[in-house]
């Protein structure tokens, strides 16, 4: 439906209902049409002083969604307005009217009132990413960084991942501001990437530059650069931290995710431990293998081709350097079938081991413990990220190791096919991730913006220097 243009009577709302198919959802229809096409505010309010007449009160939802047109139009009165009837009308409201309000006011001079509101919510829920954002921007903005600070650390502790939008704003804001403490949190949001190993993009890090440059007395200068092959910064000559795991780390590491993650809660939710006995006992016997492919994760490459032809490309390019590998496989592709070729299956059993489980198991915790067992060389072939495995391990230096080691043992092919892998993938000897001396800061970062993780390296880093 085409919203009106100006205020309507009685009359005319009901002309234009009774005309409408489903008359029981115009007044909902119409408003959603009116906040697509951002109808004048007297427009919506006229719609709901009829439905007021008519029906003697307003359905929660049609309220908020005439909320929402005042919030994108800033209509600061109004939102208050409604607010208030609101609260009068509901005990409790829902976090998409909560998000809304604070959104609302935090965008205004009655900003405080965001900040009450966050208290409200609070009493009844863990407040959403969007509320606390909008609270901590408001604070930012007028200046108050220890209360921004405090709301961020605060979302942080209830498990609450800030947007990258959020963190630019502290650098974007805290510009040729002064003080130690300060300082102290904008280093933690840094190292807040580095343990998270997310990578800031190109607008972001230039906030990050200007803010280090703008420090009064700093005497801080940020470069653009590559670094060298060998891990050395070209900017300030600085060796950056090796990619490889020393082995009493390697052996912390690997103990912690066979005891946490392999033997932990979750692995035996869709394999059986009788299955998973099995697979341990065949690979001890074979071991040490060089690379480790979860073979049903690459068969789905390239949707164009076969499965077991995707498969069996990846092996090819695999194992041209006489690399050892073991392929996790499904027991439905030893079944003749459309995509699973009988004698294509024999020709790659040829070229590596193979071990198939059970149609339903979760191969992740099979994946892990054949590199593992195999030892620092053996890499791993999955396009899957294995967040979740990173989630078990309860302390935040082995999930700093675990990622390392990830970084530096995961082969990820893209569509794009797995051209000289092997010369490609030991990544980079030096470690891909936000790293500080103290009087230096070397930031990688995207020339896109990508709110989603991701482990594919940048080439690009900020160096900065303190002379």
């Amino acid at each position: 439906v085409q919203p009106p243009e100006k205020p309507l009577q009685a009359e005319e709302w009901n002309k234009l209902r009774e005309d409408f198919q489903l008359p029981g959802i115009f007044e909902e229809v119409m408003l959603n049409s009116m906040i697509r096409c951002n109808s004048p505010i007297d427009v919506a309010k006229s719609l709901l002083t009829h439905l007021a007449k008519r029906n003697g009160d307003i359905a929660y939802n049609v309220l908020v969604k005439y909320l929402t047109l005042c919030v994108h139009q800033g209509q600061v009165s109004e939102i208050r307005d409604m607010y208030d009837i609101m609260k009068g009308r509901f005990k409790i409201l829902e976090s998409g009217a909560y998000n809304l309000l604070i959104k609302g006011l935090s965008n205004s001079d009655q900003w405080r009132m965001a900040l009450t509101l966050l208290e409200e919510v609070k009493k009844i829920m863990i407040p959403s990413r969007t509320c606390y954002e909008s609270c901590i921007k408001a604070a930012s903005c007028h200046q108050e960084m220890k209360l921004a600070f405090e709301l961020y650390n605060e979302m942080l502790d209830k498990g609450v991942v800030p947007t990258l939008d959020v963190l630019q704003s502290f650098f974007y804001f805290s510009r040729g501001m002064k003080g130690a403490e300060l300082q102290k949190e904008l280093f933690g949001i840094l190292l807040y990437l580095r343990e998270n190993q997310i990578y800031p993009h190109k607008t972001f890090m230039r906030s990050i530059k200007l803010w280090f440059e703008s420090i009064p007395g700093g005497n801080w200068k940020g470069r653009l650069t590559k670094i060298k092959d060998s891990g050395q910064c070209p900017v300030c000559n600085h060796q950056l931290e090796d990619s490889n795991l020393t082995e009493e780390e390697y052996s912390n590491l690997s103990e912690r995710i066979i005891r946490d993650v392999i033997h932990g809660t979750d692995t035996f939710r869709k394999t059986s431990p009788k299955e998973f006995e099995a697979f341990q006992a065949f690979v001890e016997s074979r071991l040490p293998f060089d690379i480790v492919i979860d073979g049903l994760n690459v068969s789905h490459i390239k949707s164009r081709k076969m499965q077991c032809e995707n498969l069996f490309d990846a092996i090819n390019c695999l194992a041209k350097e006489n690399a050892r590998l073991l392929v996790l496989g499904r027991k439905h592709m030893l079944t003749n079938s459309s995509n699973w070729k009988r004698e294509i299956m024999k020709e790659m059993q040829n070229k590596a081991d193979f071990f198939f489980a059970e149609n339903i198991s979760e191969d992740d915790a099979f994946l892990l413990y054949a590199t593992l067992r195999s030892g620092k060389h053996c890499k791993f072939v999955t396009r899957d990220f294995l967040r979740d495995h990173k989630a078990c391990l309860s302390d935040s230096l082995t999930r700093h190791l675990f990622r390392k080691w990830q970084r530096g043992h995961q082969i990820y092919k893209n569509k794009k096919m797995f051209s000289s892998v092997l010369s490609q993938q030991p990544a980079f000897r030096y470690d891909c991730v936000v790293q500080t001396t103290g009087d230096t800061w070397h930031i990688p970062y995207k020339d896109v913006f990508e709110e989603k993780y991701s482990y594919q390296v940048p080439r690009n880093w900020l160096c900065i220097q303190q002379k």
